[in-house]
Protein backbone atom coordinates (compact mmCIF):
# COMPACT_ATOMS: atom_id res chain seq x y z
CA UNK A 1 0.00 0.00 0.00
CA UNK A 2 1.21 3.51 0.99
CA UNK A 3 5.24 3.14 2.42
CA UNK A 4 5.35 2.25 5.99
CA UNK A 5 6.69 5.32 6.89
CA UNK A 6 4.28 7.35 5.59
CA UNK A 7 1.27 5.15 7.32
CA UNK A 8 2.48 5.79 10.50
CA UNK A 9 2.65 9.61 10.03
CA UNK A 10 -0.35 10.11 8.34
CA UNK A 11 -2.31 7.23 10.95
CA UNK A 12 -0.66 9.50 14.22
CA UNK A 13 -1.62 12.83 12.83
CA UNK A 14 -4.97 12.36 11.88
CA UNK A 15 -5.76 9.58 14.00
CA UNK A 16 -3.61 9.70 16.89
CA UNK A 17 -3.38 6.16 16.60
CA UNK A 18 -1.31 3.72 15.00
CA UNK A 19 -1.71 -0.30 13.87
CA UNK A 20 0.44 -2.74 15.74
CA UNK A 21 2.16 -5.44 13.32
CA UNK A 22 -0.46 -7.60 13.60
CA UNK A 23 -3.21 -4.78 12.86
CA UNK A 24 -0.71 -4.31 9.83
CA UNK A 25 -0.73 -7.54 8.90
CA UNK A 26 -4.37 -8.39 8.46
CA UNK A 27 -5.03 -4.86 7.01
CA UNK A 28 -2.62 -6.65 4.24
CA UNK A 29 -4.19 -9.85 4.21
CA UNK A 30 -7.21 -7.98 3.69
CA UNK A 31 -6.37 -6.39 0.71
CA UNK A 32 -4.93 -9.62 -1.21
CA UNK A 33 -8.40 -11.40 -0.57
CA UNK A 34 -10.53 -8.12 -1.76
CA UNK A 35 -8.55 -8.28 -5.02
CA UNK A 36 -8.67 -12.22 -5.24
CA UNK A 37 -12.48 -12.06 -4.55
CA UNK A 38 -12.53 -9.17 -7.03
CA UNK A 39 -11.74 -11.79 -9.64
CA UNK A 40 -15.65 -13.66 -9.05
CA UNK A 41 -17.62 -10.82 -7.61
CA UNK A 42 -17.71 -7.12 -8.31
CA UNK A 43 -16.40 -6.07 -4.64
CA UNK A 44 -14.74 -2.97 -5.51
CA UNK A 45 -13.25 -0.48 -7.43
CA UNK A 46 -10.63 0.43 -5.15
CA UNK A 47 -7.86 -1.64 -6.20
CA UNK A 48 -4.81 0.38 -6.45
CA UNK A 49 -2.77 -0.18 -2.65
CA UNK A 50 -2.79 4.12 -2.19
CA UNK A 51 -6.37 3.70 -2.94
CA UNK A 52 -7.45 1.14 -0.96
CA UNK A 53 -5.25 1.80 2.31
CA UNK A 54 -6.82 5.34 2.14
CA UNK A 55 -10.64 4.61 0.52
CA UNK A 56 -11.10 1.78 2.43
CA UNK A 57 -8.70 1.88 5.23
CA UNK A 58 -8.25 5.02 6.59
CA UNK A 59 -11.83 6.46 5.76
CA UNK A 60 -13.21 3.16 7.90
CA UNK A 61 -11.29 3.97 10.77
CA UNK A 62 -11.31 7.76 10.54
CA UNK A 63 -15.29 7.55 11.19
CA UNK A 64 -15.02 5.82 14.55
CA UNK A 65 -11.33 6.52 15.88
CA UNK A 66 -12.74 9.53 18.03
CA UNK A 67 -15.44 6.74 19.43
CA UNK A 68 -13.58 3.33 19.95
CA UNK A 69 -9.90 4.44 21.21
CA UNK A 70 -10.82 5.17 24.82
CA UNK A 71 -13.21 2.32 25.18
CA UNK A 72 -11.99 -0.89 27.17
CA UNK A 73 -15.95 -2.46 27.65
CA UNK A 74 -16.93 -4.51 24.49
CA UNK A 75 -18.88 -2.29 22.04
CA UNK A 76 -21.48 -4.19 19.80
CA UNK A 77 -21.16 -2.40 16.27
CA UNK A 78 -23.42 -3.77 13.11
CA UNK A 79 -22.10 -2.02 9.61
CA UNK A 80 -24.99 -2.04 7.44
CA UNK A 81 -24.53 -2.27 3.85
CA UNK A 82 -21.17 -3.24 4.09
CA UNK A 83 -20.80 -4.98 0.83
CA UNK A 84 -17.14 -5.74 1.01
CA UNK A 85 -16.64 -5.17 4.74
CA UNK A 86 -16.47 -1.23 4.90
CA UNK A 87 -16.02 -0.16 7.22
CA UNK A 88 -16.94 -3.11 9.45
CA UNK A 89 -13.66 -4.72 8.65
CA UNK A 90 -11.41 -2.47 9.30
CA UNK A 91 -12.54 -1.38 12.66
CA UNK A 92 -12.94 -5.21 13.89
CA UNK A 93 -9.56 -5.32 12.88
CA UNK A 94 -8.26 -1.95 14.63
CA UNK A 95 -10.71 -2.37 17.60
CA UNK A 96 -10.39 -6.45 18.64
CA UNK A 97 -12.56 -5.17 21.98
CA UNK A 98 -15.42 -4.43 19.60
CA UNK A 99 -17.87 -7.01 18.45
CA UNK A 100 -19.02 -6.19 14.61
CA UNK A 101 -21.88 -7.59 12.47
CA UNK A 102 -21.38 -7.61 9.06
CA UNK A 103 -25.25 -6.81 7.36
CA UNK A 104 -25.72 -6.88 3.87
CA UNK A 105 -28.66 -8.20 1.31
CA UNK A 106 -26.35 -9.82 -0.81
CA UNK A 107 -25.99 -13.53 0.14
CA UNK A 108 -22.99 -13.61 -2.51
CA UNK A 109 -20.90 -10.94 -0.62
CA UNK A 110 -22.27 -12.40 2.83
CA UNK A 111 -20.66 -15.85 2.03
CA UNK A 112 -17.55 -14.25 0.62
CA UNK A 113 -17.26 -12.28 4.20
CA UNK A 114 -18.11 -15.60 6.09
CA UNK A 115 -15.59 -17.09 4.64
CA UNK A 116 -13.14 -14.13 4.86
CA UNK A 117 -13.58 -14.08 8.43
CA UNK A 118 -11.81 -16.72 9.74
CA UNK A 119 -8.61 -16.46 7.23
CA UNK A 120 -8.30 -13.12 8.79
CA UNK A 121 -8.00 -14.64 12.02
CA UNK A 122 -11.41 -12.53 13.40
CA UNK A 123 -13.07 -14.06 16.31
CA UNK A 124 -15.19 -10.91 16.94
CA UNK A 125 -17.14 -10.61 13.20
CA UNK A 126 -20.25 -12.52 12.22
CA UNK A 127 -22.63 -12.17 9.01
CA UNK A 128 -26.01 -11.83 8.57
CA UNK A 129 -28.06 -11.28 4.97
CA UNK A 130 -30.95 -9.43 4.91
CA UNK A 131 -32.73 -5.91 4.85
CA UNK A 132 -31.95 -3.79 7.52
CA UNK A 133 -35.70 -2.51 7.57
CA UNK A 134 -36.53 -5.80 8.06
CA UNK A 135 -34.16 -7.19 10.74
CA UNK A 136 -34.37 -3.34 12.78
CA UNK A 137 -37.81 -4.98 13.19
CA UNK A 138 -36.38 -8.66 15.08
CA UNK A 139 -36.56 -9.03 18.61
CA UNK A 140 -32.95 -10.25 18.52
CA UNK A 141 -31.71 -7.32 16.91
CA UNK A 142 -33.75 -4.07 17.54
CA UNK A 143 -31.98 -1.46 19.70
CA UNK A 144 -29.16 -3.91 20.45
CA UNK A 145 -26.34 -2.44 19.16
CA UNK A 146 -24.52 0.79 20.24
CA UNK A 147 -23.13 2.19 16.98
CA UNK A 148 -24.55 1.49 13.33
CA UNK A 149 -22.18 2.35 10.18
CA UNK A 150 -23.66 3.32 7.11
CA UNK A 151 -20.95 4.08 4.28
CA UNK A 152 -22.56 4.69 0.80
CA UNK A 153 -26.09 3.15 1.30
CA UNK A 154 -28.63 5.92 0.29
CA UNK A 155 -29.65 9.13 1.18
CA UNK A 156 -29.27 10.31 4.89
CA UNK A 157 -32.94 10.00 6.20
CA UNK A 158 -32.91 6.36 4.52
CA UNK A 159 -29.52 5.69 6.59
CA UNK A 160 -31.05 6.91 9.71
CA UNK A 161 -34.13 4.77 9.55
CA UNK A 162 -32.11 1.95 8.44
CA UNK A 163 -29.41 2.45 11.54
CA UNK A 164 -31.66 4.18 14.59
CA UNK A 165 -34.22 1.18 15.30
CA UNK A 166 -30.96 -1.21 15.69
CA UNK A 167 -29.30 1.19 18.67
CA UNK A 168 -30.00 0.89 22.05
CA UNK A 169 -31.51 4.28 23.70
CA UNK A 170 -27.93 6.39 23.75
CA UNK A 171 -26.61 4.32 20.94
CA UNK A 172 -24.45 6.15 17.59
CA UNK A 173 -25.16 5.84 14.29
CA UNK A 174 -21.95 6.86 11.93
CA UNK A 175 -22.51 8.07 8.59
CA UNK A 176 -20.08 8.13 5.79
CA UNK A 177 -20.72 10.79 3.70
CA UNK A 178 -19.39 12.39 0.76
CA UNK A 179 -20.68 16.13 0.56
CA UNK A 180 -22.76 17.58 3.00
CA UNK A 181 -25.40 20.42 2.58
CA UNK A 182 -27.59 22.59 5.11
CA UNK A 183 -30.52 21.37 2.89
CA UNK A 184 -29.47 17.25 3.61
CA UNK A 185 -29.91 18.24 7.08
CA UNK A 186 -33.55 20.33 7.12
CA UNK A 187 -34.24 17.00 5.66
CA UNK A 188 -32.92 14.74 8.15
CA UNK A 189 -34.13 16.58 10.99
CA UNK A 190 -37.85 15.83 11.04
CA UNK A 191 -37.28 11.73 9.91
CA UNK A 192 -34.86 11.94 13.38
CA UNK A 193 -37.73 13.51 15.25
CA UNK A 194 -39.75 10.78 13.90
CA UNK A 195 -37.03 8.31 15.47
CA UNK A 196 -35.98 9.65 18.83
CA UNK A 197 -32.75 10.64 17.69
CA UNK A 198 -30.13 14.04 17.38
CA UNK A 199 -28.01 14.98 15.06
CA UNK A 200 -24.41 15.23 17.76
CA UNK A 201 -22.10 16.72 15.18
CA UNK A 202 -21.46 16.76 11.63
CA UNK A 203 -17.55 16.03 11.06
CA UNK A 204 -15.76 17.18 7.76
CA UNK A 205 -12.49 16.35 7.06
CA UNK A 206 -9.94 15.77 3.76
CA UNK A 207 -8.43 12.29 2.87
CA UNK A 208 -4.51 12.33 3.32
CA UNK A 209 -3.43 11.53 0.04
CA UNK A 210 -6.32 12.66 -2.39
CA UNK A 211 -7.61 15.56 -0.16
CA UNK A 212 -11.16 14.39 -0.77
CA UNK A 213 -13.49 16.51 1.09
CA UNK A 214 -15.92 13.85 3.50
CA UNK A 215 -18.13 14.45 5.99
CA UNK A 216 -19.23 11.63 9.08
CA UNK A 217 -22.65 12.57 10.61
CA UNK A 218 -23.23 11.28 14.29
CA UNK A 219 -26.69 10.48 15.11
CA UNK A 220 -27.38 9.81 18.49
CA UNK A 221 -30.48 8.02 20.17
CA UNK A 222 -32.75 9.65 22.49
CA UNK A 223 -35.73 8.15 23.37
CA UNK A 224 -36.55 4.45 23.18
CA UNK A 225 -38.05 3.54 19.99
CA UNK A 226 -41.98 2.05 20.65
Amino acid sequence: MTNDKQQTTIWQQTLNWLPDEQCQAQFQHLYEEILEGNRQLNLTRITTPEEFWEKHLWDSLRGVASQLQSVTTPQQIIDIGTGAGFPGLPVAIAFSHTQVTLLDSTRKKINFLADLIPRLGLKNVTTLVGRAEAIGQQPQHRQQYDIALVRAVGKASLCAKYALPLLKTGGLAILYRGNWTDGETDALLPVLEQLGGVIESVEQFTTPLSNSIRHCLYLRVCNELS
